[in-house]
């Protein structure tokens, strides 16, 4: 299965959201520059669902 942690990171930085701190666990907390809400970003995305979810809270469209 592909891991798609380094595809969201690479995309939320392209569209200047910030890394805020790490999360509990294998999660970490970023901010979206386009709605300024905080996502949750989990190193271990093995699915295009999960990195869909995130870009979509993050205000981004769908790549995966």
């Amino acid at each position: 299965m592909a891991d798609f942690y380094c595809d969201i990171v690479a995309i939320l930085t392209e569209n200047k959201c910030l890394f805020v701190h790490e999360g509990k666990g294998s999660h970490e907390i970023w901010r979206s520059s386009v709605n300024g809400k905080y996502i949750t970003v989990p190193r271990s995305a093995k699915s295009r669902h999960t990195a869909n979810e995130v870009l979509k809270q993050a205000g981004l469209a769908k790549v995966f």
